[in-house]
């Protein structure tokens, strides 16, 4: 697969059932289910009005430094959607607003919103299902300073799953990913791996690092640091944004001891001169 849609696995080997797979970043599309470049939302108020959605709609990585730094954006909205049964647990909301406070130049705020809805009733969802829900449900766009990010915890699976892997998140578009909630909680469920808030956590703050522009894929490197044979990832088997695609020791690592891994120091050099933290 080619570049711009990026896929977290974490494989957890022996340990788990079923290990999880990792894809290289696939497509050059914005996967836009629609070429409109406006929309009708409504507003708190009741009122209907249109707004500019184009910009929310290119390749990931493409809003790199508009998310990172505030030179164009001051605040920035997360409107998180969750199938009933699958919202992100509180202790790893409380989690994504640390993680995005440390890195993220917003002087007017970050905020987060979570919103409750139906289940779409499929099993498996391709990255055209997703963008096409998101195209339906998504009221947050960019404008008056504040940039938008859309995300949704979802039932079901990935269409791309294999026997021997199933993928936890994927980022999608510029200010878009998508969790697969109900494979996440399958896997913190079981004997000795680690627990939910830890995966839900290491997934989210992943697949916004991605958005982020992480592994150049839209923050430049300050250093050679990218896993090149497996995408948009880190070399360093301690980041955050490390892949490893076969064994899966070094993420295990990470993850055993209860600790949600962080951006390396090359990782944080590429974030801090592009304008983030």
């Amino acid at each position: 697969m080619i570049n711009r849609v990026s896929i977290l696995a974490l494989l957890l080997g022996a340990l788990l059932a079923l290990p999880l797979s990792c894809s290289k970043d696939s497509g050059n599309e914005s996967n836009s289910s629609s070429d409109d470049t406006t929309k009708t939302v409504t507003d708190e108020n009741g009122e209907d009005h249109e707004v500019n959605i184009s910009d929310n709609k290119k390749l990931v990585g493409d809003s790199a430094n508009d998310i990172l730094s505030d030179a164009s954006y001051e605040s920035i909205i997360f409107e998180i959607f969750y199938v009933a049964g699958f919202e992100p647990n509180q202790n790893t909301v409380a989690n994504f607003e640390s993680f995005l406070k440390n890195r993220l130049n917003k002087p007017e705020g970050i905020t987060i919103e979570l919103k409750e809805i139906e289940s779409p009733g499929q099993d498996a969802y391709s990255v055209e299902d997703i963008a096409a829900l998101e195209d339906a449900i998504r009221t947050e766009y960019n404008q008056d300073g504040r940039l938008a990010v859309s995300g949704i915890f979802l039932d079901g699976e990935y269409s791309e799953n294999t026997e021997n892997g199933s993928v936890l998140g994927i980022a999608y578009r510029n200010t878009s990913f998508v969790i697969f909630e109900e494979t996440v909680q399958s896997f913190s469920g079981q004997a000795f791996g680690p627990s939910l808030t830890v995966l839900e956590s290491t997934v989210l703050n992943h697949e916004f690092g991605h958005l982020m522009g992480m592994v150049n894929a839209g923050t430049p490197m300050q250093t050679e640091h990218q896993d090149t044979e497996h995408g948009r990832h880190c070399t360093d088997d301690s980041c955050l944004m490390y892949w490893t695609a076969e064994t899966g020791e070094g993420l295990l690592n990470m993850l055993s001891g209860g600790t949600i891994p962080d951006f390396d120091s090359q990782c944080l050099a590429d974030l801090q001169a592009n304008g983030g933290k």
